[in-house]
């Protein structure tokens, strides 16, 4: 079943990496502590929860399910992990129902250009460490400049076996 992914325009393509000009678009986010594998679960069943209806909308009082989208993304914060879910591109942050749970934050993203490395398999952190520096060893190749942290993008449902799995590393390139 295909699910809606943020539009994106490849500036430049060099297999298995681009430069990436993302579109504007809105993401449901949490905050999450403990190991990646840990708070990318709890961070996915808790966003989840508020696209599955554990949500207010304004005007109505009804909750309200939200299409899924790909990728869910991780990201490694001063403390704990910043776990978020791409937004359908029809929504805003006005036009969605408002979390009912308070560690859900609904927040827009402007355009941005990032780089990216697509990989295969289970994301484990040997995976994450090896991808994120073979992108950055690629970057700094073409003078690019990048943020400090990576995002890891996880594409498939949880049952996709490993070799038919699509993740990535984003990392933004500094203005």
């Amino acid at each position: 079943m295909a699910v809606e992914e943020p539009r994106y325009t490849v500036l430049v393509s060099d297999p298995p990496f681009e430069v990436r000009r993302y579109a504007a678009f809105t993401v449901a986010q949490t905050q999450i502590s403990g190991d990646f594998d840990a708070a990318s679960r709890s961070g996915f069943r808790r966003i989840a929860a508020y696209i599955f209806g554990d949500n207010l909308q304004a005007g109505l009082g009804a909750q309200r399910k939200i299409s899924m989208t790909a990728p869910v993304t991780v990201t490694p914060m001063d403390e704990g992990w910043r776990v978020h879910f791409v937004m359908p591109s029809a929504e805003s942050v006005q036009s969605l129902p408002q979390p009912l749970n308070p560690q859900i934050q609904l927040r827009p993203i402007a355009e941005h250009d990032v780089v990216s490395v697509r990989f295969g398999g289970f994301t484990t952190q040997s995976s994450i460490q090896e991808q994120t520096e073979r992108l950055r060893a690629w970057a700094k190749t073409k003078n690019l400049q990048l943020s400090p942290s990576a995002q890891v993008a996880r594409y498939d449902d949880p049952f996709t076996l490993p070799w038919n799995r699509r993740n990535e590393i984003l990392i933004d390139l500094m203005p």
